[in-house]
């Protein structure tokens, strides 16, 4: 945390070339995401009014799902993502995309071919640039006087609320909150104009800022939001420490309870190899307790976690094996994942959640640790 702002951040960085050129994920394969999307782009459509076939230029793009929302509503769309072979293949499917970093050349190019942007996106992509300063002037630079830009990030009064350490990975290198965020934007000549939270990914903010002095009215929500982080005092470094604290709280809760069941020679798998996954695997010190690891995805199956090595095999095995305790890693489908096992609960295996509380949850009882 930044003693001057307020701003939360990450230390540790990968190098993004490496992270992201052949980056793998997908956002049509989440159907919630995509009707997340679809959602934002009436709601940008619907309240924003721009010149004719404004252009909507999306920053780490993915597979043009974002763009594709706003192409049906007649908005010209380009993307730009690093990841080539993602960029290729929305290329193909008609959302045309720049597979690379955005840059001072790209943003001159975009404005040469195209021209200014009228909305500029970067969904799930302002928290992950270390060069936070060089992304933001780049956004400011490639939006028309009246454009918006509209970003989407997770939210740090979420991840304190709900104890969220599963949100808290290499990828993720700023926890924004609004406080400091403002006066960030305000500092590049930008000014936040809505802010709206919702429960994607544990808990997000979908923010919108034009460039200062615009025509677009600042609205109640962005004033609302301040006065809830003074109160909660989310800049204040004791509010961190707390969080620390009731993590800590939470693992030895978590300890006790392994150790009372390694007593009585239980075992322990887990649910969903993500990439959090590994944070919690790590903070919680269940490396060595967990055997191995269920996913539904073939392409991470036969491989094994950084750090433990532990094995990700196929969902099936799970009801071949019968293991006593199944850890969820994949913490935001927690609901989904205890819905689609209900056999499992009903053989008499359990699932164990590690936050906002720690707890059990068997067929007919759920547990507090």
């Amino acid at each position: 945390m930044c003693l001057h702002c307020g701003h939360v951040q990450l230390l540790h960085i990968v190098d993004p070339e490496f992270l992201y050129r052949d980056f793998n994920y997908r956002s049509a394969g989440t159907p919630s995401l995509v009707e997340h999307f679809d959602d934002t782009a009436e709601f940008v459509s619907s309240n924003y009014h721009f010149s004719k076939s404004p252009l909507v230029v999306d920053i780490g793009s993915n597979d043009g799902s974002l763009l594709n929302c706003f192409k049906k509503r007649g908005f010209s769309v380009l993307g730009v993502d690093p990841a080539r072979d993602i960029a290729a293949e929305a290329s193909a499917a008609g959302i045309p995309t720049l597979p690379e970093f955005l840059t001072p050349t790209i943003v001159k190019r975009i404005i040469g071919e195209h021209g200014p942007a009228s909305v500029v996106c970067a969904f799930n992509v302002f928290a992950h640039t270390d060069d936070l300063e060089g992304m933001t002037s780049c956004i400011r630079d490639l939006l028309a006087p009246d454009g918006i830009f509209v970003f989407e990030c997770s939210y740090l009064g979420d991840i304190l609320e709900r104890m969220l350490l599963g949100t808290i990975f290499h990828e993720h290198l700023s926890h924004h909150s609004i406080t400091p965020l403002a006066a960030f934007l305000s500092r590049m000549g930008l000014e936040l104009v809505d802010v709206r939270r919702n429960a994607i990914q544990g808990g997000s903010i979908v923010g919108t800022a034009q460039k200062t002095g615009a025509s677009h009215p600042v609205l109640p929500t962005v004033h609302k939001i301040l006065a809830n982080e003074a109160q909660a005092r989310i800049t204040a470094p004791e509010t961190i420490m707390q969080f620390s604290r009731s993590l800590s709280d939470a693992a030895s809760k978590l300890s006790a309870f392994i150790e009372q069941q390694q007593a009585d020679s239980k075992s322990f798998w887990g649910f969903g190899a993500a990439r959090s996954g590994t944070t919690l695997i790590t903070q919680l010190d269940l490396g060595k307790i967990i055997d191995c690891i269920v996913d539904d995805n073939p392409a991470k199956q036969g491989k094994f976690t950084p750090l433990h090595g532990i094995p990700i095999v196929p969902t099936k095995l799970l009801y071949e094996e019968m293991p006593d305790f199944i850890f969820i890693l994949a913490w935001i489908h927690t609901d989904t994942i205890l819905a689609a096992h209900r056999p499992y609960l009903e053989a008499g295996g359990k699932f164990v959640v590690c936050f906002p509380e720690p707890k059990v949850v068997g067929y007919l009882e759920t547990i507090l640790l």
